[in-house]
């Protein structure tokens, strides 16, 4: 008996024990998320909802604004008794008694956890939870985040009254196909202000709350009405609506009438995001931070110009044929202005605009193909004695240890070639060749002024071609070609010139830009005169716009030919004094199954053409102090086997009728002499 008892006691410490630990441990996150919420941002919550931060183009007049997760805020007085009837008996029925929690909705949270062993399937949140969640907290489901919501929710619920709460949330709240807000949500689906919904309009907004993709009468209207009539039904049990009043309501027809108009929405989404990307990476002001406080972000952008590009982006017949389970090819493209460095247009993506999403144009990492002879051979193959028409060796070459043996794309050798010749026709042999003549120390030398890192494991023969391991971005490349279009001077690229804070402080003053000389004058010149060439009967000949001098550059890198007769990814870099396009295609991808057929003659310049024809009609058309090398060469000495036969040929048959004129002549004097002296 006294072995049971003492048994028990040691039990029964134990238990005491782990009691006394679970509550030392209750205490001490209840102390954390008590401490949490009272120094979370909750004060802010109101204002931040309606303070929109304004973006300015490059002439300071308002291109729109940024406000994240927020349509037009509107006070919960224009917004209909109907809907705030509906939102209650749905989401909150004890709203307007609780403490910014339900015990109830907690239990079966709980009974819901123990269902699915351990999984947390949502449920049982407040209106007030709800937003703290959305406002405060990540989307992302844990143990202490649902704790943590809670203790947010009382802290809310100290600061602000019901009414503000529930301001709040149906300002907040996503109503799909990307509008927030209850007001603009009327707008999108029935045409109207908040405070005119009926009823039936306000148990269908309510409805979308659960799933706004599949509730929404614009898209599904049958999931719509049947979602609508269980809000009535639920209004109903809540004693907000009579079962007469729901009965007519269900009744109703519903009707879209979509008056949300897109100049209410965002009208350039891909350079707004691009400024949101800047102002995070390179002046340390978070997104958050940027949606939320108020600034005004002066831009470089030219609407003009950012609405042609995304014009021309709105053109598939202009890109690469899809893959054959239907995946579109990517593209992007970015508009620089050479003198100061200012990009005033980018398109990040083909397709559907994601905010924050993935900008090719500005985080791309591929290899840029023969784009990068220009900046890594040609240009310092000048600077070191070479002419725009000296002669470079075009033979099947094999180079190192390695045996690296580059090949043309028509598979085909002249022998030799003059300068201008290889680069307008990109022939990979000759580049390599003079590559290594130069070193490819002196070539990555060259990128490096053109602000290219090339890494140690990419220094050799095979970058000339873009063989390399980490890629570049179209406005990598659209920096680096400035210097050609800006009379060898590198500008900086960016979007903002300046930010101003809700104060009126400037934060962020970037109006003064400069550009650092990296090349003489005469050789951008040259290089300008070569690459003029690409566009006249290079490989650029279908990229040019009619009508206007471009000079840049080409390039592709090939798919094993197993797959076909295709490439990974292409690119067109083409400039005038005025503006540098850098364009870029291919799959997001790339396998057997999805690559570009063909070449960037027959891919990707068919929107390069398509974007400079609608670009430069609106620039100062400043003419290049150059033509191309080509003419240049022709002009000043024949330049091939042929030409040169010719010309002797000619000169000889000259010299040959001189002398057949003098004796014929000559024959004439000597006969009328004679005649004289008979």
């Amino acid at each position: 008996m006294r072995h049971a008892i003492g048994w028990f006691l040691r039990r029964f410490q134990i238990v005491r024990w782990l009691i006394l630990v679970l509550l030392v441990v209750f205490l001490a996150f209840s102390a954390f998320f008590t401490y949490k919420a009272k120094t979370a941002d909750v004060q802010e919550i109101k204002s931040t909802m309606q303070t929109k931060t304004t973006i300015y183009d490059q002439n300071s007049k308002v291109a729109g604004t940024l406000y994240g997760q927020k349509g037009t805020y509107v006070e919960l007085d224009k917004i209909a008794p109907a809907m705030q009837n509906a939102v209650i008996s749905t989401e909150d029925r004890t709203f307007y008694s609780n403490l910014g929690f339900s015990i109830k909705g907690i239990a079966r949270s709980v009974l819901n956890l123990v269902i699915h062993r351990g999984e947390i399937t949502g449920g049982g949140s407040t209106i007030t939870q709800q937003l703290a969640k959305n406002t405060l907290l990540t989307q992302k489901q844990s143990y202490l985040r649902k704790a943590q919501e809670i203790f947010l929710a009382v802290q809310l619920t100290k600061v602000y009254s019901k009414k503000d709460i529930l301001t709040m949330y149906l300002n907040n709240s996503y109503f799909g196909n990307g509008v927030w807000g209850v007001e603009d949500a009327s707008e999108r689906y029935f045409g109207k202000h908040a405070a005119a919904l009926t009823v039936s309009e306000a148990a269908t907004l309510t409805g979308m709350l659960r799933n706004p993709s599949y509730y929404n009468p614009a898209d599904h209207m049958d999931n719509a009405v049947a979602r609508r009539d269980l809000i009535l039904g639920l209004m109903v049990d809540n004693n907000k609506l009579s079962q007469a009043d729901a009965d007519a309501a269900k009744a109703t027809k519903l009707t879209v009438v979509d008056n949300y108009s897109q100049a209410t929405a965002e009208k350039y989404p891909w350079f707004f995001d691009s400024v949101i990307e800047e102002a995070r990476d390179k002046y340390n002001i978070q997104p958050d931070q940027l949606l939320n406080k108020g600034y005004r972000v002066y831009t470089t952008m030219d609407p003009t110009a950012q609405t042609q590009l995304q014009n021309s982006f709105a053109q598939d017949w202009a890109f690469p044929a899809n893959a054959s389970d239907g995946t579109k090819a990517q593209a992007a493209s970015v508009v620089v202005d050479p003198k100061t460095g200012g990009v005033i247009a980018v398109v990040g993506a083909r397709g559907q605009h994601v905010f924050l999403g993935y900008n090719y144009a500005t985080q791309l990492q591929r290899s840029p193909g023969s784009t990068i002879k220009p900046l890594m051979v040609y240009t310092p193959a000048l600077e070191n004695g070479y002419s725009y028409d000296s002669i470079l060796t075009d033979k099947k070459l094999s180079y190192g240890t390695n045996k690296y043996t580059p090949t043309n794309p028509t598979g085909q050798y002249l022998g030799s070639v003059p300068m201008y010749t290889a680069l307008a026709q990109s022939l990979n042999a000759p580049a390599v060749w003079l590559m290594n003549k130069l070193g490819v120390d002196t070539g990555v030398q060259s990128l490096a002024r053109f602000g290219i890192d090339l890494k140690k494991e990419d220094q050799n023969l095979a970058a000339v071609l873009g063989g390399v391991t980490t890629g570049f971005s179209p406005l990598t490349m659209a920096r680096a070609y400035s210097a050609f279009a800006n009379g060898g001077k590198l500008p900086e690229t960016h979007f903002i010139t300046k930010i101003v804070d809700a104060t009126g402080q400037t934060v962020v003053d970037n109006t003064k830009t400069s550009s650092k000389t990296i090349m003489k004058k005469s050789v951008a010149t040259e290089m300008t005169s070569m690459m003029i060439g690409v566009f006249k009967d290079g490989t650029g000949q279908t990229a040019a716009p009619t009508g206007y001098t471009v000079a840049g550059k080409t390039g592709s890198t090939e798919v094993p030919s197993s797959w076909g007769y295709g490439t990974r990814d292409q690119w067109v870099v083409g400039y005038t004094p005025d503006v540098v396009v850098a364009t870029w295609t291919g799959f997001s991808t790339t396998d057997s199954t999805h690559f570009l057929e063909g070449t960037s003659t027959s891919g990707v310049a068919s929107i390069f053409k398509l974007e400079m024809s609608n670009i430069l009609p609106y620039t100062a058309k400043t003419q290049f102090n150059t033509t191309d090398a080509k003419a240049r060469a022709t002009l000043q000495t024949p330049s091939t086997d042929d030409d040169a036969a010719d010309f002797w040929s000619g000169l000889q048959k000259g010299v040959q009728d001189g002398v057949d004129s003098a004796k014929d002549t000559v024959g004439k004097w000597y006969n009328d002499i004679r005649d004289w002296f008979d």
